[in-house]
């Protein structure tokens, strides 16, 4: 039997233990897996492109354990009520290559996004900063928002969304579950007035500079997560040759990320190294960092540890490998269920 966590039991887990203190745990895996960085097979997502989204296979091992995640991006889905992302992921024993885990990501994959960049924001980000300009208040901007709050102590967001609904709901649900003090902010230039750190959320699927020069002060920290696929941009160019720039998989974020429209050669340093101590990060009060985030499958795979661990013995079982008496009669497992 095969260890199965759904939607319903994410929801469970994180009702029991707390969004914040999940994130803190996450941001915890995630540096332990960063740290080992060199242990993991890489390579940048197969992705499927249409002209309504993508359809992209995350995978990754550590030669103990494998995992993989399906996830789309759609934008257009919210126009038929469904939503922009979903995912599932697997994780398995490399040994025996027996899936160990089937777990919804759709949820998890949102909140694993948000406690990247928060993991990044603390290794780059000035310690002091407290006040943060969200920018895109769909579906990653409460998440983003509470693990700002978790893991570095951001007391104040200003959001800007050209969608009044939009900000709306992401008002009502931060007041129900955290202290932050949340304003809406009619214009981007006004978010980014006296913030800390900037993080960019649009989802729309084209070449776009929400963020420009004119928004930036030295000082900075900016957590860039709209751009993740080719010919999806939101930071203006200008920006970007500002800023000391960190990504996590450099083959992956130059095809996906902001900096696809940089030269090929455009330098950026890998934020494992940063975690690792490998690489310096900001060096100055001054230095302007940012963090080109796609998403990469070493993530997931430190969420899907973090899951199992948390649920151990109390995940249910999914009948998704047969069990049989005599491993080298497969046919006789058909004999046997119809003998039932």
């Amino acid at each position: 039997m095969v260890q199965y966590i759904g939607s319903h039991d994410v929801a469970a887990l994180l009702e029991k233990r707390g969004i914040g203190d999940f994130i803190r745990q996450l941001c915890d895996y995630l540096r332990a897996d960063f740290r080992r960085w060199e242990d993991f097979e890489k390579s940048a997502r197969l992705a499927s492109h249409s002209a309504a989204g993508v359809i992209e296979l995350m995978p990754t091992s550590d030669g103990t354990l494998y995992a993989f995640k399906y996830v789309n991006g759609h934008p257009v889905n919210t126009e038929a009520g469904k939503l922009t992302v979903t995912a599932f992921g697997v994780l398995a024993d490399v040994a025996t290559g027996y899936p160990l885990l089937i777990s919804e990501m759709t949820i998890l994959t949102a909140l694993r996004t948000a406690a990247t960049s928060a993991m990044a924001a603390k290794a780059l980000a000035r310690p002091e900063s407290r006040r943060m300009a969200l920018i895109g208040a769909g579906a990653q901007a409460e998440f983003q928002a509470l693990a700002f709050e978790a893991e570095l102590g951001i007391t104040e967001i200003s959001l800007h969304d050209p969608d009044p609904g939009a900000a709306g709901k992401v008002l009502r649900n931060l007041a129900r579950v955290s202290a932050l003090k949340v304003e809406v902010a009619p214009s981007v230039e006004a978010a980014c007035t006296g913030a800390d750190i900037i993080t960019t959320a649009t989802a729309a699927k084209r070449r776009q500079a929400v963020l420009s020069g004119g928004h930036i002060r030295p000082g900075m920290h900016i957590n860039a997560i709209g751009g993740d696929c080719p010919g999806k941009t939101e930071i203006a160019a200008d920006v970007l040759q500002a800023a000391k720039v960190f990504v996590e998989f450099p083959p992956q974020t130059r095809i996906e990320g902001d900096i696809q429209q940089m030269p090929a050669d455009f330098p950026v340093t890998e934020l494992w190294r940063v975690i690792a101590g490998k690489a310096p990060g900001r060096q100055t009060a001054n230095d302007i960092t940012l963090f080109d985030s796609v998403g990469f499958a070493i993530e997931d795979f430190s969420t899907l540890r973090l899951v199992r661990d948390l649920l151990g013995k109390d995940a249910r079982e999914l009948d998704l490998v047969p069990s049989l008496d005599n491993p080298k009669n497969l046919f006789g497992a058909l004999m046997k269920e119809a003998a039932e």
